[in-house]
């Protein structure tokens, strides 16, 4: 008996999948053992960086998800709660102390949002995050 020919459409789609699972194939390998680029959490005098996020983004969960991605980058998160507001634009780092520097590895680990100096003496935290609607901009992991 003689084996009927594929499909010409058969042949795409099953060229198409092939595609598609060497794609993910490459992306796993490249997330599993490519070596991530180490960023410092440490701000002044070596201290981690006390951190609070505030979710003003109307997005239930995200700022808890915010939350354990930084914490997962050595920051100390010291607050988790939902803004003064729920409809923020864009995401910003707030630097409570005069030096920027701890906002700027915040920012950093985050993917560099815009960063502003609201300074106030507190121990609480030195730095804020209000995460905004445009908050699949950061690079954090699901």
């Amino acid at each position: 008996m003689a084996k009927a020919a594929a499909h010409p459409l058969t042949r795409v789609l099953t060229g198409a999948l092939a595609l598609v699972v060497a794609a993910l194939l490459v992306s796993w390998a490249y997330a599993t053992f490519w070596p991530r680029r180490a960023v410092p959490v440490a701000g002044a005098a070596h201290r981690v960086i006390r951190v609070q996020v505030w979710n003003g983004s109307g997005e239930g969960g995200i700022g808890a998800r915010v939350a354990a991605y930084l914490r997962e980058g050595g920051f100390h998160v010291v607050e988790v709660r939902n803004a003064d507001r729920s409809d923020y634009f864009a995401t910003l780092v707030v630097a409570r102390r005069d030096d920027l520097t701890a906002a700027r590895l915040v920012a950093r680990y985050l993917g560099d949002p815009p960063i502003i100096r609201q300074a106030w003496a507190t121990e609480g935290a030195e730095v804020t995050v209000v995460l905004g609607s445009d908050r699949s901009r950061l690079h954090i992991e699901d």
